[in-house]
């Protein structure tokens, strides 16, 4: 599953990536209001966990913007108010559900799940590159028909990979979206994590499925 996390606490944010993505969820991280609302306006996300106290835009105006442009993702509100009026404007303006800060993460799994639960017939399509595919829905990915046994964060990678097919991503991108780490121009990680999906994906004498492109970052064959 695709989630959208709008949060720009940069330890809360490195926390739910962690979590979620250990999970099993395809996490997208968006650090301000402003680059969240784009997301959600132009990207298909199964749920998004969108924080109220956001830079440029406040997690209530996101809302209030993504609801007018007919933006149906179901949205967990998460934040530290507390107050009724609050939690009240928040499911008003169009939230699905609401968890103050601080929170246990097996309630946000929960209330995750329930969403999900209730939208659940707004399935996402499996995604494909050549003879390669990766269901979101039931977490799995194959290669000619057979099983890829893929880590926790290999699918995130490739999941995120694959909705950029034919695009060219960078090696901060990838830190940012997958990992939820700001870019550290010192660190493999990302290198790393590519060459180990390589790996698992690619066959024996044939191009690589994910092309490397010289001083800039990753692109998935776009053919």
């Amino acid at each position: 599953m695709r989630v959208l996390l709008v949060e720009d606490d940069a330890k809360v944010a490195r926390m739910l990536t962690r979590g979620l993505s250990e999970e099993g969820f395809g996490v997208e991280l968006a650090r301000d209001g402003q680059v969240g609302l784009e997301r959600l306006q132009s990207e298909p996300y199964d749920v998004c966990i969108l924080d109220v106290m956001l830079p440029r835009l406040d997690g209530f105006q996101v809302l209030a913007e993504a609801r007018r442009g007919q933006v149906k993702t179901p949205v967990l509100v998460l934040t530290a108010r507390d107050a009724v009026r609050d939690r009240v404007r928040g499911l008003d303006g169009g939230a699905d559900d609401y968890l103050v800060k601080p929170f246990a993460f097996a309630e946000l799994l929960a209330r995750l799940r329930a969403l999900l639960r209730r939208h659940g017939d707004k399935r996402p399509q499996p995604l494909r590159c050549r003879d390669l595919e990766l269901d979101p829905v039931r977490h799995r990915a194959t290669r000619g028909g057979a099983l890829l046994a893929l880590s926790a964060k290999q699918f995130a990678l490739l999941e995120f990979l694959l909705r950029h097919r034919g695009e060219v991503v960078s090696r901060s991108m990838i830190l940012d979206q997958v990992f939820g780490y700001g870019f550290d121009p010192g660190t493999n990680l990302v290198d790393v994590h590519v060459a180990n999906l390589r790996q698992k994906i690619d066959r024996l004498g044939e191009p690589s499925v994910i092309e490397t492109v010289r001083g800039v970052g990753y692109r998935m064959d776009g053919q």
